[in-house]
């Protein structure tokens, strides 16, 4: 077999952090950790969701983000996409529960509707449909920094009765994991900036890295506890049925949208592809702190639709880069005079 026969279709992207996810996944069911070994891990997953946030506090230009408010009717309409209309969307589907989402996978959706917009996928995308790629950078870094006071807010208020574990203690650790290690990075940015520039492709695989641990640490956790019983094939097809339904939703919703709203072709881009997305990188270590033992079960749905949304959108970017190409209509060349001389100009 040719090796081009190999290859994935372009249209069908399958993110390799996935794939090491799922393997990270599959390495937990097979050898949890237990005993010893699970506070060893727990206690490195909880270094490296700070270190993280850290990290993230340490990048962010202040001066970039204040530029950025130039544009704020965008940014607020991609905020409020993020963390009003997916929340609202995300709190009717709580009829689903118990026949075709169990307590559990139900938090973990609600939870997916309550997590910040990416930045990566999102700039990526709007470049590729050639949209207003300077506002999706912003709109991205915005959601992002939002998310960290949003998300566990909107948590304290919606996950409390629906069997999320959130807490007053919850949202302690939140405060120390993930707030207090983020305002240090700003406070030291001036001092570690200019490094984190100078290495910031090794830097990426220390966040990929950490964010591994977390998810061994919170599978393993789920393996020991046994959570894993509660979800069937069947429940999964549900799951990826529904979310099938909400990603369609907020992507005409944010297209449509913003076009009554009065935005222009590019903005448009912009904000359907910032304001439809989740952001699996900040998800994951808030979720590991807000579900603890049921966080394996928690993350499920937003490792489902993050490459859901990647799939749908690398076909939708390339759309829209089609339809902005306006073929080249050629100009009509005057009909020859019939002495074949060229008309004259008036």
């Amino acid at each position: 077999m040719s090796r081009r026969t190999m290859q994935l279709p372009s249209w069908l992207p399958i993110d390799p952090y996935i794939m090491a996810l799922l393997g990270t996944v599959v390495l937990a069911a097979l050898l949890p950790a237990s005993g010893a070994a699970g506070d060893v891990a727990d206690g490195a997953s909880t270094g490296a969701v700070a270190l993280l946030f850290f990290l993230y506090g340490a990048r962010l230009s202040t001066r970039e983000a204040l530029d950025g408010l130039k544009h704020w009717r965008l940014h607020l309409t991609v905020l409020g996409a993020t963390f009003l209309i997916f929340p609202l969307l995300g709190l009717a589907a709580r009829s689903l529960q118990p026949l075709l989402l169990t307590p559990q996978l139900y938090s973990g959706l609600l939870f997916l509707c309550l997590v910040p917009s990416t930045i990566q996928s999102s700039i990526a995308f709007t470049s590729i449909a050639r949209g207003n790629v300077p506002a999706a950078i912003c709109a991205g870094s915005f959601s992002s920094l939002a998310g960290i006071v949003l998300t566990p807010l909107l948590a304290a208020v919606l996950l409390g009765g629906t069997g999320g574990g959130f807490s007053a203690d919850s949202l302690l650790k939140i405060v120390l994991q993930l707030l207090v290690p983020f305002l240090a990075g700003q406070l030291l940015r001036r001092w570690v900036g200019g490094f984190l520039i100078r290495h910031k492709k090794a830097l990426g695989y220390v966040d990929r890295g950490s964010i591994l641990l977390v998810v061994y640490a919170a599978f393993s956790e789920g393996m020991v506890a046994g959570v894993w019983h509660q979800v069937t094939p069947l429940r999964l097809g549900a799951l990826l049925l529904v979310e099938a339904l909400l990603l369609a939703a907020m992507l005409a919703l944010t297209w449509y949208g913003s076009k009554r709203l009065g935005f222009g072709r590019e903005d448009r881009i912009a904000i359907q592809f910032a304001g439809s997305k989740k952001s699996l990188a900040a998800g994951l270590p808030m979720a590991s702190v807000l579900f603890g033992a049921q966080a394996s079960v928690a993350v499920l749905p937003l490792m489902l639709f993050h490459q859901m949304q990647l799939m749908v959108c690398a076909v939708l970017a390339k759309r829209r880069a089609r339809d902005a190409v306006v073929p080249a209509v050629p100009l009509p060349h005057p009909a020859p005079s019939r002495t074949g001389a060229a008309p004259r100009t008036p």
